[in-house]
């Protein structure tokens, strides 16, 4: 008895796996984005911009460009940075994945180091952290902190200009936004001019390990930039 009891008992847990699996079947089936999709991965070169190189692959007046650096072939630029500003640049060929690190409705972080003139104090770090007007639009609630001088840090060529009588600190700056020359308008409308500006993190992909003109390629994704890209 206790062994036909047995017996159907397994027999019935088996019948409930099988339709357990079958649902979780139908429901792939429903959703094709369901967790099993595979991830797209496409080409991205992460580059460390020098002072004085455009974003782009064709130089202009005096100003260098990428072509002078990167040898590689049909990849394209995802979120400049101006001729003056220095760091991190992304480049890609895959046209989705440049508009989702570029385009501002995607969220995706980008972290700046910007050398300002003087020494700003709390108040004007919490006018940055709730949003600044700016003459054609109001900047969105940006992360702000004063650091120290990022350890390592390569000399500017040109220096910048020192006054003697000025003080400068560094500031960490986290936005999502992109707008031309934000960061410098931002600090310079609380009262502290950008002297040098540094792109330091697009995501999670940062500067490590790349001098100024320095380039590497890898096969990543959008999830790997939201994510641990560098690990």
């Amino acid at each position: 008895m206790r062994g036909a009891l047995l017996l159907d008992y397994r027999q019935n847990n088996q019948r409930c796996g099988h339709a357990a699996r079958g649902a979780l079947d139908r429901k792939i089936g429903e959703n094709r984005s369901f967790p099993f999709e595979p991830r797209h991965v496409s080409t991205i070169v992460l580059f460390n911009k020098p002072y004085g190189v455009l974003s782009q692959f064709t130089p202009e007046g005096k100003w260098r460009a990428l072509a002078e650096f990167i040898p590689v072939k049909d990849v394209y630029v995802a979120g400049r940075l101006d001729a003056d500003s220095e760091g991190l640049l992304l480049l890609t060929g895959d046209g989705k994945l440049q508009a989702q690190i570029a385009d501002p409705k995607y969220k995706l972080e980008k972290t700046y180091w910007a050398q300002v003139e003087g020494i700003p104090d709390e108040l004007a770090l919490e006018t940055l952290r709730a949003g600044i007007s700016l003459p054609d639009f109001t900047a969105q609630p940006a992360k702000v902190r004063l650091i120290e001088e990022p350890p390592g840090l390569w000399p500017r060529d040109p220096p910048i200009r020192h006054r003697a009588a000025i003080p400068t600190a560094w500031l960490e700056i986290r936005i999502s936004e992109g707008k031309n020359r934000q960061v410098r308008r931002m600090t310079a409308a609380i009262g502290y001019p950008t002297l040098r500006l540094i792109r330091a993190a697009i995501g999670a992909a940062t500067l490590d390990g790349l001098v100024p003109g320095a380039w590497r390629r890898i096969e990543g994704s959008y999830m790997d930039l939201q994510g641990s890209f560098n690990e």
